[in-house]
């Protein structure tokens, strides 16, 4: 196992170089001029050339790409073309406050579309099934800012039950996390009711029903297990959308969070925050993939790491 935690790790690096230069390169493509937004649309051209000097964004595109980098590797982070802040400091204490949403949503989203997928596989056919496929089609339809709209329109405008925004308690936390969980939910909920299909027609469950086993202890333990590596996968891949979704979310709300800070500093063209802000993403995606390969052995006793 710790052989193959190492290869993974050491596979990161190259990943991660790979999504350092699609990210450097599409932002420092994109139009605009973060000099003359600092200077203001009266600047003189010499103002904005000395300015773009002092910035090094005069150098070549491969020249900023190795000095960028190399600040990162070494801790550097650069720092921010609007307020000159440490980059590195400034996205780290707005980490917790993300990772604390997408942790609420994906237990919205995976507590309950475990759940009512094994329901739904189980009563299949029945209106039971029959309403949470249609639930189901419902949530993937549904964009989450949509659903965040809703949800502050009836709950804290209408009802007044929560407060439409900021992160001040746990009922803050609430309508977020519903929404930014919602669509994947109802993803789980599909994978999880056709994997568990799959299963509770192969032979051992038969053979487990004939033994005279309780349907619960054949459901829960020899039916759930096998198809929770399916459902794993999809557990992973949404919790990495829940990062890129968070920024949508947070911006709905106002939750001060990474995705809301990448949101106002992509408005600036702060180059250095947001390309930070990109990079942290794409390596907690990595860290969620390897940490969902590493559970299959959990869940599966057929998966073997050597």
């Amino acid at each position: 196992m710790s052989t193959y935690i190492g290869r993974r790790i050491l596979q990161l690096v190259p990943t991660l170089l790979g999504i350092s230069v699609i990210v450097f390169v599409l932002i420092n493509l994109t139009p605009g001029d973060p000099a003359v937004l600092m200077l203001g649309e009266f600047a003189t051209p010499s103002e904005v050339e000395r300015l773009r000097g002092l910035m090094g964004l005069d150098d070549p595109l491969h020249v900023r790409y190795f000095r960028w980098i190399g600040g990162i590797v070494t801790g550097d982070w650069g720092q921010s073309y609007q307020d000159r802040r440490l980059v590195l400091p400034a996205l780290v204490s707005r980490m917790p406050a993300t990772m604390e949403l997408v942790i609420a949503s994906m237990l919205i989203s995976a507590g309950i579309g475990t759940i009512v997928g094994v329901l739904s596989a189980v009563y299949q056919d029945t209106w039971l099934d029959n309403v949470v496929r249609a639930g189901s089609f419902l949530g993937i339809s549904m964009p989450n800012f949509w659903v965040g709209i809703m949800l502050i329109l009836l709950l804290a405008l209408h009802l007044r039950l929560l407060p439409a925004s900021g992160r001040n308690g746990l009922a803050n936390l609430v309508m977020p996390a519903i929404a930014l969980g919602t669509s994947g939910m109802a993803v789980i909920t599909r994978i999880t009711r056709s994997t568990m299909l799959e299963v509770i027609r192969m032979d051992y469950i038969r053979t487990a029903r004939a033994k005279g086993l309780y349907e619960r202890t054949v459901i829960y333990k020899h039916a759930l297990k096998p198809a929770l590596t399916s459902v794993l996968t999809v557990i992973g891949l949404q919790l990495g959308f829940r990062l890129g979704g968070s920024v949508i979310i947070e911006t709905v709300f106002a939750w001060p969070g990474l995705g809301r800070f990448a949101y106002l500093r992509m408005m600036q063209r702060d180059y250095p925050m947001i390309m930070g802000n990109l990079l942290i993403f794409a390596g907690l995606f990595c860290l969620v993939n390897l940490i969902v390969d590493l559970l299959y052995a959990v869940v599966d006793p057929r998966v073997r790491y050597s």
